[in-house]
């Protein structure tokens, strides 16, 4: 009978109320079935070749032998599937039945491919190459840095800044900011305590040819020579005295300005007339003068702005033009002449080559010694207003000296001493067991009066180095 409820009947043969359910839809079932051994045909291969995308032929792949190897009643795995060309790598998972010998079914998963023996081989990272063998470890990952065969022991670590492909540091390309590295050279030089660093402005002065107490005295006595004489004149109308005194002070003002102009010339010249010793039959203690060619120590220079190397002595200078306006390069700058704004000066301890005696000896220039250079010094560079830009190399060097390039007349020279140059020493020899050195004097040196060049006195302090203007001059090869 019908009735507004919907009911429908169980497969028991009850009633029941509501609409009977739709029937889902099950799950596919995996069955693993026992593979048969192929012996490496497709053919007989089904879904397995498939999967591992093999050419279409039949007959053993790889020329590999064909074998069922069964793991313990396990599997079996049809056909050498890891040396096959041209397959693509496939990760899965192939689980196969195999009845064994009890009656018992046993299963296991390989996941990858198979060596030739029918064993798992083992997952390597990154690309395989064909022909090598399955027991080669490869690591995924950056290769560990391999040391330089260059036999130094250096400190830090090796793994600092990039690496290239053989796993060595790389070097890092690029142009190095030239103030800095000027800044960082300078440093050095004026930190090092093997350099000497020489601050004087020139190696001749008349204040040392001449004391102090004699300038003095000399000026009183012209001050009342010219008091009397005037008195003199004035009183009697005798100008006799006066012109005496004029005269005389005439002379001691031309002789002091020929001095000045000249005494560095006087200098070299009484250096150039001294006798060359000989170092085979010097005494110890004996000031003597060599010459000879010059060989580097431990610690060669290198001149600042022209960056020669290989140098035991260094010196270079700026100079400014002081006009009326213009404004003074130090504090004792006079108008109308040039005076010294910067300057570099080093020296460092290097070997001479006595041309006299052919012996080898050690100068100490270095370690804070006394020295006095005469090395002449060429102009390397005019600046003025008009062409202060079209040197960026001066440029440079003034940055990097903290120095300003302002509308000024500045004028560079620079002098060096190069391994190679002839040059002549005038020092104290010293002898210590077999070591033969030139070492600077304790007392200064005095040149005497040269009076057939009007000449005065001069002092000589420490060891006097005497070079010419190696720029243009060829230097022997060492």
């Amino acid at each position: 009978m019908g009735s507004r409820f919907p009911s429908h009947q169980l497969s028991n043969g009850l009633y029941v109320s509501g609409r009977p359910e739709q029937p889902k839809e099950k799950a596919p079932v995996m069955s693993s079935a026992a593979m048969p051994y192929t012996g490496g045909d497709l053919k007989r291969s089904g879904e397995l070749g498939k999967m591992f995308d093999l050419h279409r032929k039949s007959g053993p792949l790889g020329n590999q032998p064909s074998r069922n190897t069964s793991f313990g009643g396990a599997a079996s795995n049809s056909g050498p599937v890891s040396n096959a060309a041209g397959r693509s790598n496939y990760s899965g998972s192939i689980s196969s039945a195999v009845p064994g010998t009890g009656g018992s079914s046993r299963t296991k998963s390989n996941s990858g491919s198979l060596n030739k023996h029918g064993e798992p081989t083992k997952r390597l990272s990154g690309p395989q190459l064909g022909g090598v063998t399955p027991m080669a470890r490869q690591n995924s990952g950056p290769l560990p840095p391999v040391l330089p065969t260059t036999g130094l022991i250096t400190s830090g670590p090796i793994t600092l800044g990039q690496m290239n492909s053989s796993g060595a540091q790389r070097k890092v390309s690029g142009p190095l900011d030239p103030s800095v590295s000027m800044k960082m050279r300078t440093a050095s030089f004026a930190h090092n305590p093997a350099v000497t660093n020489l601050n004087a402005e020139d190696g001749y002065s008349i204040k040392g040819s001449i004391p102090t107490a004699i300038m003095w005295l000399v000026a009183l006595l012209f001050v009342v020579g010219f008091v009397a004489g005037g008195f003199i004149l004035a009183a009697i109308h005798n100008p006799i005295l006066l012109i005496v005194v004029v005269v005389i002070f005439g002379f001691v003002a031309a002789l002091i300005t020929w001095n000045i102009c000249w005494g560095t010339k006087g200098v070299t010249g009484f250096v150039s007339r001294y006798p060359d010793a000989d170092l085979r039959t010097a005494k110890d203690g004996e000031y003597v003068k060599v010459t000879g060619v010059v060989t580097c120590g431990n610690l060669p220079l290198e001149s600042s702005f022209q960056r020669v190397p290989r140098c035991v002595y260094t010196s270079t200078c700026l100079y400014e033009y002081r006009g009326w306006d213009s404004k003074a390069a130090n504090t004792t700058h006079h108008r109308f002449t040039w005076g010294l704004r910067s300057m570099e000066r080093h020296a460092v301890d290097f070997y001479i080559s006595d041309f006299q005696s052919g012996l080898r000896a050690l100068v100490r220039t270095g370690f804070g010694a006394r020295v006095t250079p005469y090395v002449d010094e060429s102009v390397v560079i005019d600046i003025n207003p008009d062409n202060k830009d079209m040197s960026p190399e001066f440029l440079r060097w003034l940055r990097g000296r903290n120095l300003s390039s302002d509308d000024r007349i500045m004028r560079l020279k620079e002098g060096y001493i190069k391994e190679g140059s002839t040059v002549s020493v005038m020092g104290v020899v010293q002898r210590n067991e077999n070591v033969l050195m030139v070492v600077a004097p304790a007392e200064p040196i005095s040149t005497g009066c040269q009076w057939a060049k009007c000449m005065l006195p001069t002092s000589l302090d420490g060891l006097v180095l005497r070079c010419e203007d190696t720029s243009d001059m060829d230097v022997i090869p060492v």
